[in-house]
C-alpha cells in the first residue's frame, strides 16, 4: 500500500489512542488508572518466558505471554484488594514492581545474551513500524503494527459495544450490578482483558510510556469536558486521535521522540481542559465565582436601597398627615463607600456593583438637588429589591417553624436568598404558612 510513511506513523498512533482511550475510561470511572502502568511493567516476565518455551522473539509468543501475565497482575490486584488488608493503590505497586523484579531476574539468568530489545518495550519504535510491512499472495499490505493495532481497536470497539450496559453498571455500581444479574466480576476480568490486550499489542509499535499516557490522558481530559459515558468514550477517542496527529507535527518540528511528543500533546490537551472546562475548569470555576460575587452585591445593594427608602417612608409617616409626599422618595442616597460598609465588601466592588445596576437600569443617579453622588432604586429596581427581601425573610420564618433560634435565621437566610429559584421562593413561603412578618417583626413585602 503505497501510503506516505508519516500517514502510517499518524494512522497508526491513532490507533493505538483510540484503543487505549475506550479501555482506559472504563479504568478511570473505577479509580484504576494506574493499572495500566502496572500491567504494562508486569508484563516483563510473560515476555521472558514466552522466549524461554519457544526460543523465538516471534512477537505473537511474545504478545500471548504478556498478556497472559496482565491477566494475572489484575487477579493479584484484585486479590490483594478484596482481602481487605491493602490498599489498592498499594495492592498494584506490589503487584507489578514484584512482577517486574521477576522477569529481570528471568532474563538476566538465562537470556543475558539474546537481544529482546527492552528499550523499544519502554520508549517504542513508531517512527519505524513503516519498515516492517505484511506481505501476504505477493502483495505488500503495509507496516505489520498498522494491521496488528486496526485489529485491537476492533477488538476493543466491538467488546464496549456489545457489553456496554454491563461494563457501565459495573464501573459505576457493582452492587447494583450484582443485584441486577450482572456478573461484576466477570466485567472486571473481561476490562482487565481488554486493558492487557490493548497494552500489549500496542508495546512494540509505540512503547509502554505513550501506552499508559494513552490509558488515562485522553480519558481523564474527556471526564473534565462531559459527565455522560457515551460522549466520554468519543471525546476520549477524539483527544487521543488528536494528540497523535499534533504530537508527530511536533516531533518533526522539534526533531523529538514521535511517542513522546504525542504524551506531551495529550498532557497539554489535558490542562486546557483542567484550566477551562465548562463545568470542571479551574479557570472557569474562578470566573463564575466572580461572577457570582459581583451578583451578590448587586442584590445586596438592591436590598440595602430599598430598606433605605422604606425607613424614610417611615420616617414621613411619622412626620404627620400634613407632611408633603414627593413622587419620588427621597432618600440619603447610597454610594460606593456606603454600599462596602453594609455588604463588607471591597469600595472597588461596590462601585462596579452600582455601576452595573445602573446600566440595568434597576437604580438610577440621585439627582444634585437632591443630595448626589449616590443612587436610588427605579421602578424595575424597587420589584426586584422587594422580591429578595421577601426571600429572605420568608426564609427566615421558614427557619423559625423549623425551631432555629431567632439569633441564628438572619445569616442563615443572608446566604440563601442568592439562589432561590421562584418556584422554590413559593415552596419555602407555603411550607412557612404564608407569614406576613418574619421572626423579628418585620413585614414580608408580597405583590
Amino acid at each position: 500500500m503505497g501510503l506516505p510513511a508519516w500517514v502510517w506513523i499518524i494512522l497508526i498512533g491513532a490507533l493505538v489512542a483510540a484503543s487505549c482511550s475506550l479501555a482506559g475510561c472504563f479504568l478511570v470511572l473505577r479509580r484504576l488508572a494506574m493499572l495500566g502502568d502496572a500491567i504494562s511493567h508486569a508484563v516483563l516476565p510473560g515476555i521472558a518466558m514466552a522466549f524461554l518455551l519457544t526460543k523465538s522473539r516471534n512477537s505473537i509468543y511474545m504478545l500471548i505471554g504478556a498478556t497472559i501475565l496482565g491477566l494475572v497482575t489484575a487477579f493479584l490486584v484484585q486479590v490483594l484488594q478484596k482481602s481487605g488488608r491493602v490498599r489498592g493503590d498499594a495492592a498494584i505497586g506490589v503487584t507489578f514492581t514484584s512482577l517486574f523484579a521477576v522477569g529481570v531476574i528471568l532474563i538476566s539468568q538465562f537470556a543475558s545474551e539474546v537481544d529482546l530489545d527492552l528499550d523499544c518495550v519502554l520508549y517504542g519504535v513508531i517512527e519505524y513500524t513503516p519498515l516492517y510491512t505484511l506481505s501476504l499472495a505477493g502483495r505488500d499490505w503495509g507496516p505489520q503494527a498498522f494491521w496488528q493495532m486496526l485489529g485491537v481497536f476492533v477488538l476493543c470497539l466491538v467488546t464496549v459495544s456489545l457489553f456496554f450496559k454491563e461494563l457501565k453498571l459495573a464501573a459505576f455500581d457493582p452492587e447494583m450490578a450484582t443485584a441486577v444479574g450482572i456478573n461484576a466480576t466477570l466485567m472486571h476480568y473481561l476490562l482487565m482483558a481488554l486493558v492487557s490486550v490493548t497494552t500489549v499489542g500496542a508495546f512494540e509499535p509505540v512503547g509502554a510510556i505513550l501506552v499508559v499516557a494513552m490509558l488515562v490522558v485522553p480519558p481523564a481530559t474527556a471526564y473534565l469536558l462531559c459527565d455522560d459515558l457515551k460522549k466520554m468514550l468519543v471525546i476520549s477517542v477524539g483527544c487521543g486521535v488528536l494528540s497523535s496527529v499534533l504530537g508527530y507535527l511536533v516531533a518533526q518540528q522539534l526533531d523529538a521522540s514521535t511517542a513522546g511528543a504525542m504524551t506531551v500533546v495529550a498532557g497539554v490537551l489535558f490542562a486546557l481542559a483542567f484550566l477551562f472546562s465548562p463545568s470542571h475548569g479551574l479557570v472557569t470555576k474562578i470566573v463564575a465565582q466572580r461572577h457570582l460575587s459581583r451578583s451578590v452585591v448587586r442584590e445586596d445593594a438592591l436590598q440595602a436601597l430599598w430598606r433605605l427608602q422604606q425607613e424614610n417612608a417611615a420616617g414621613l409617616d411619622a412626620a404627620g398627615p400634613g407632611t408633603a409626599h414627593p413622587t419620588t422618595t427621597v432618600i440619603k442616597p447610597l454610594d460606593a463607600i456606603g454600599l462596602a460598609a453594609v455588604t463588607r465588601t471591597e469600595i472597588g466592588i461596590a462601585r462596579r456593583a452600582l455601576e452595573e445596576l445602573r446600566r440595568t437600569q434597576l437604580v438610577q443617579v440621585q439627582p444634585a438637588q437632591n443630595g448626589g453622588g449616590g443612587f436610588v432604586l427605579t421602578a424595575s429596581g424597587q420589584q426586584a429589591a422587594q422580591e429578595l427581601v421577601h426571600r429572605h425573610r420568608a426564609y427566615e420564618s421558614y427557619l423559625e417553624s423549623l425551631g432555629y433560634p431567632e439569633d441564628h435565621v438572619h445569616a442563615a437566610a443572608d446566604r440563601v436568598e442568592h439562589f432561590l429559584s421562584p418556584q422554590l421562593a413559593e415552596a419555602v413561603d407555603a411550607a412557612a404558612g404564608n407569614p406576613t412578618v418574619d421572626p423579628h417583626g418585620k413585614p414580608i413585602p408580597h405583590d
